[in-house]
């Protein structure tokens, strides 16, 4: 019977890799459903629309799910597994500089920075839209009563209310809230442009199974 060849560490690396590189289900719907939610408000829904407030809501439960995740789910999707790290991110950084190539079980120390990042920032979103479109069970009951002839006289007492806070000086608030709001979003924005990068670029360095490993029919 012929005998192997021993593999050198390069090609057990791979081999790891390849038999790693597929995250679990929950973190790949959240991960994308986290993707379509975005895309939705940035190009489908009108700013302070209901589908826009209610996409939040949506958005605010699936980050939820992924954070709960990090505490019980597996291994690679456990904050355990890619902690914030500074210290390590420049390690990485000069691992790049010199060519080595490490395996990581789950994020790299630049890649978990970049998520607690997003995470963050998505978190910012959430609490300024919340604090300016109130909680669903508000928006529910605005909606439904915008729905019925009786919700008429209500919705326009609301309006002379609001408008009675704008003059005393709640206005502000919700300006402050909004221009909060606003940045955080656009920061988000730089953030995805500089993940998809950093995607690319180990893509190109370490194999195409960093980029397959997200794809939702991977195995």
């Amino acid at each position: 019977m012929p005998i192997s060849p021993p593999l050198n560490s390069d090609e057990v690396a791979r081999k790891a890799v390849r038999a790693r590189r597929s995250w679990d289900p929950v973190v790949k719907i959240t991960h994308w459903s986290i993707v379509i939610a975005i895309l939705a408000n940035a190009l489908v829904t009108e700013e302070g629309s209901g589908a826009h407030i209610w996409v939040g809501y949506a958005l605010a439960a699936i980050l939820a799910l992924r954070l709960l995740w990090g505490l019980i789910g597996p291994a690679e999707a456990r904050f355990s597994a890619f902690p914030p790290s500074p210290r390590r991110a420049l390690d990485h950084l000069r691992d790049i500089r010199a060519g080595k190539k490490q395996i990581h079980r789950s994020h790299n120390p630049l890649g978990a920075l970049m998520v607690y990042a997003i995470w963050s920032m998505l978190g910012v979103i959430i609490a300024s839209g919340i604090a300016m479109a109130g909680p669903p069970s508000t928006a529910f009951l605005d909606q439904a009563k915008r729905s019925s002839e009786i919700s008429q006289k209500a919705v326009v007492e609301r309006r002379d209310h609001d408008a009675d806070e704008a003059a005393e000086g709640a206005g502000g608030e919700e300006d402050v809230w909004e221009e909060v709001h606003e940045t955080a979003v656009n920061l988000l924005y730089v953030l995805i442009a500089l993940h998809i990068a950093g995607v690319i670029f180990e893509t190109r360095r370490s194999g195409r199974e960093i980029l397959l490993a997200m794809l939702p029919a991977r195995a």
